[in-house]
């Protein structure tokens, strides 16, 4: 079978929660089908990593894409009713490829509604609409915590896109989620259009536990520094947790690590304790010397890897509701949940106060990904989705 991939970002290498995913994707299809893939390269790394792609053998096409200036050529968007996050990762270039391409594809699959797009008009292709979340509802979320102007934009794209996403859902022959939530949220807003679920998973040989690299009362975060949801959570636990952890231990550390710090990220690291590191080559590094793993995050949707990743290492996880809810473990057993300062800071004082009872969750959450977030498991249901078979259940029952 020959697939056409439109990804959003150069799929490789593996070092970030949506090329985690797609690299996985692509991985799994080559072993029997042939895969071509378009995306977007945002920097230098992303075209170096295009040619790596080709060196494998999966021939990809990266497309230049520059960020800022994209948003600053989408803005005059705001006027109509057309979302500017197509505007953002809109291309002539990747269009007239997706154009030349997709008659001789058996399936084209893309990842991220704004990638959909591509296809949209290709009425007679076999076409798979690989969401992993609702952008729209990312959108809503942005708006209930953010005060006006910015506000008013993410609710206008938070409407605009969600009836893009109708369009699109409905013309497809398969829309695919990573959580049963996500699919549930999909299934509530854009009733009638076919859905899945195919997880998430963790490689479970790279993310092995080291407990005798671990640091006494050493908290870690990792994650994408240029990321709203991974900002607003940080400066939330340096700014109202971590004070009331270090009020009781002292010498408590906190290393937010990720590539691309804002300098709002870059100003946390001025508050004692904390240690902001920017890129790194092995996030690996900085988790083994960690003690816990928190995720304050209070917009998220999907499965977070930074939490798959954590428990897989034996981390004892601290997280909030939106941080946790896709993984489908249970509070108090796979991981701690907390959502306001106080208890969240309470949470991680018991798991300092008690380190066994900090090594006994670390374990019980590696149990818990080995069961259910083994990549070979998680992606079988994928030649189903791929050759347009019935799914053998519905993933939200």
């Amino acid at each position: 079978m020959k697939i056409l991939f439109l990804s959003q970002r150069v799929p490789y290498p593996p070092n970030r929660g949506d090329k985690i995913t797609t690299w996985r994707l692509i991985e799994r299809m080559r072993r029997e089908h042939e895969v071509a893939v378009l995306a977007f390269a945002h920097d230098a790394a992303d075209l170096k990593a295009a040619e790596d792609l080709n060196a494998m053998g999966i021939e990809t096409v990266p497309f230049p894409h520059n960020a800022k200036a994209a948003k600053l050529r989408s803005l005059p968007l705001l006027l109509g009713r057309t979302p500017m996050t197509l505007g953002v990762y809109g291309s002539r270039e990747l269009q007239r490829e997706t154009d030349r391409r997709i008659a001789a594809a058996d399936v084209t699959y893309a990842y991220s509604s704004s990638m959909g797009a591509f296809f949209l008009p290709h009425t007679d292709a076999r076409r798979v609409m690989h969401f992993a979340e609702l952008d729209s509802d990312k959108w809503r979320q942005y708006a209930e915590r953010t005060s006006f102007p910015a506000s008013w934009v993410y609710r206008r794209e938070w409407r605009t896109l969600r009836e893009f996403e109708k369009r699109l859902a409905h013309s497809c022959e398969q829309n695919v989620f990573c959580t049963p939530l996500e699919q549930r949220i999909f299934d509530e807003a854009i009733p009638g259009a076919p859905s899945t679920v195919l997880r998430n998973g963790v490689d479970l040989e790279t993310f092995r536990p080291a407990p005798d690299e671990a640091e006494p009362n050493h908290l870690v975060f990792t994650g994408v520094m240029d990321y709203y949801p991974n900002i607003e959570g940080c400066v939330f636990f340096v700014n109202e947790v971590l004070p009331r952890v270090r009020s009781e231990f002292p010498d408590a550390r906190f290393t937010i690590v990720g590539a691309h710090p804002t300098p709002e990220v870059e100003r946390l690291a001025q508050e004692p304790g904390v240690t902001v590191t920017g890129f790194v080559d092995d996030v690996r590094d900085h988790m083994r010397r960690a003690s816990i793993s928190v995720a304050p995050m209070h917009i998220a949707r999907g499965i977070q890897n930074k939490v798959l990743e954590a428990m897989a290492m034996g981390l004892p996880v601290v997280g909030t509701e939106s941080a946790t809810q896709g993984t489908d473990g249970a509070a108090g057993r796979d991981f701690l949940l907390a959502d306001d300062a106080e208890p969240f800071a309470e949470a991680v004082l018991g798991l300092l106060r008690d380190p066994g009872r900090a090594r006994e969750l670390g374990a019980q959450g590696r149990r818990f990904v080995e069961e259910n977030y083994d990549w070979e498991v998680v992606l079988r249901p994928l030649d189903r989705i791929l050759t347009g078979l019935p799914q053998e259940e519905h993933a939200a029952s």
